[in-house]
């Protein structure tokens, strides 16, 4: 069935199938879609927020590193023996070690 089709239907008069299928759709669409979405994003910024010196991280580009120096905005990220990169805070990713076990 497309939309033009339900749209042409629900015109009828006082029929509330096509309001109803609406509301099921966005109540469907919000629990497997924006929920998840909003779950994983907190739990990014937690993250982030509980960054320590020392720690295994991967950024948002793919590169794994070892926490060097936590600045306001920033995070300097050791990615070899003596080579140190500066990255912005909210391209931190993911710890390293907990995607290892996954």
């Amino acid at each position: 069935m497309n939309l033009l089709t339900i749209m042409l239907q629900a015109q009828g008069g006082a029929d509330y199938s096509f309001l109803i299928m609406m509301v099921a759709i966005f109540a469907i669409m919000y629990f497997f879609m924006i929920r998840p979405q909003n779950k994983k994003q907190k739990e990014i910024a937690n993250f982030r927020k509980s960054l320590t010196v020392g720690q295994s991280v991967i950024t948002a580009g793919g590169i794994y590193g070892k926490v060097k120096e936590i600045e306001d905005s920033a995070v300097v990220v050791e990615i070899a023996s003596g080579v140190k990169i500066k990255v912005d805070k909210n391209s931190i990713y993911a710890d390293a070690q907990a995607q290892a076990t996954k």
